[in-house]
């Protein structure tokens, strides 16, 4: 089997869009004080469809929601001629060969985006080659179905938030997340706001729901330090990304303050980085995302070395990209997942692109062990919602 083709898709979604408040999630842009609600900035309405072709009429799909426009230049300019006329099924000498390609200018970030989705594309082609669900060639099942979390919760009003955690722990989700809205720039005030938050989640679901909190890179180590001792009396399950990606000793402090357990890694990248965050004893849950760390090549390298760390896995993001990587591994006890709705931050947009996603059911998705490779198609009737850019 040969790849003969590969084509790039981005898609930007010009439909109807869900207008967002100020202080609807903290980013890293709320340092700046910009004029403008930075949340604004920092939406994505764009996504990168990969569908790699094969000689024996296998397609694999992979996907990229981080700068699409440019993750898809790095495939088409760089990957795709060192992949035509290779075989699929070396998939670790075709990572290394797009890695050690790309080391100059991609270790991190949008190249590293370029391989992931290419990587999972060609993924999806094994599973179809072999007429087996991908999580089978990781190593099977190691739950029945997989345990989900309500992954929304914004900041708004506190009716609207209580209302919202409320209908998610009637729908049987036993975890669930949201997020801040104040940082640093607003002082004790916004402190307290947060807090608010956090309390308005608990008392809604009662004591028996695991509650997560994501501040998504936005705080500062100072300010995630003074926010711990306010947080604790809602015994959190994890606060999420508190400072920047690179504030790697920060993580580490934080964690070793022992008062909430302490997750991130959406935004690190390969076995690397995630050594590195390990050997720091700076994370209590890695949270990769398969599109973004390296694909799933380099997925389940990170699994096995956290397993070895006794740190759990929990990807970012759902997706069928990620669930089978959770499926396959015991040390990935469960997933995120993000609530069908109208298109307001992004994250919801593969909803909108893809057939097949599984949907939650008293949280819980399952995968179909009859559909062989990641179970999905494109769905080529729905991009009329979408600017098509090939």
């Amino acid at each position: 089997m040969k790849i003969t083709d590969i084509r790039t898709r981005v898609v930007r979604w010009r439909g109807k869009t869900v207008p967002l408040p100020s202080h609807f999630c903290t980013n890293p842009m709320d340092l700046l004080e910009l004029p403008e609600a930075s949340m604004q900035t920092f939406t994505f309405h764009g996504w990168l469809i990969v569908e790699v072709f094969t000689d024996a009429g296998h397609i694999g799909i992979g996907n990229a929601a981080l700068a699409p426009q440019i993750t898809k230049q790095v495939i088409d300019l760089i990957l795709k001629p060192l992949l035509m006329g290779q075989d699929p099924w070396d998939t670790e000498f075709l990572w290394q060969h797009m890695y050690r390609k790309t080391m100059a200018f991609g270790r991190k970030g949008i190249g590293m985006a370029a391989i992931s989705a290419v990587d999972i594309a060609l993924w999806d082609i094994l599973g179809k080659a072999a007429k087996q669900p991908v999580y089978r060639l990781l190593g099977g099942k190691t739950k029945r179905r997989i345990p989900v979390y309500a992954s929304r919760l914004y900041s708004v009003g506190l009716a609207e938030l209580a209302a919202e955690a409320k209908r998610y722990k009637q729908d049987g989700y036993k975890a669930m997340k949201l997020r801040f809205g104040w940082g640093p720039a607003d002082g004790a005030a916004g402190m307290q706001r947060n807090v608010e938050l956090v309390r308005t989640v608990r008392e809604a679901v009662g004591s028996e729901i695991d509650i997560m909190a994501d501040a998504y890179m936005g705080w500062t180590l100072d300010y995630a330090k003074r926010m711990l001792p306010r947080l604790e009396p809602f015994y959190l399950r994890w606060l999420e990304e508190p400072v920047i990606p690179d504030e790697l000793h920060g993580y580490a402090e934080l964690k070793s303050c022992a008062r909430i357990p302490i997750a991130g890694g959406e935004h690190e990248f390969t076995i690397y980085g995630f050594r590195d965050l390990l050997e720091a004893r700076a994370l209590d849950y890695i949270q990769f995302d398969t599109n973004r760390v390296g694909g799933i090549t380099q997925a389940r390298k990170v699994v096995a070395l956290a397993e070895a760390h006794s740190v759990p896995v929990i990807p970012h993001a759902g997706q069928m990209h990620n669930y089978h990587v959770v499926m396959a591994s015991l040390n990935c006890p469960m997933a995120e997942y993000f609530p069908i709705v109208d298109v307001e931050v992004g994250n919801e947009l593969f909803w909108y692109i893809f057939r097949g996603e599984p949907k939650a059911k008293d949280g819980y998705i399952e995968l179909d062990e009859t559909i062989p490779g990641l179970g999905l198609t494109v769905d080529e009737t729905a991009l009329s919602n979408f600017e098509v850019i090939e």
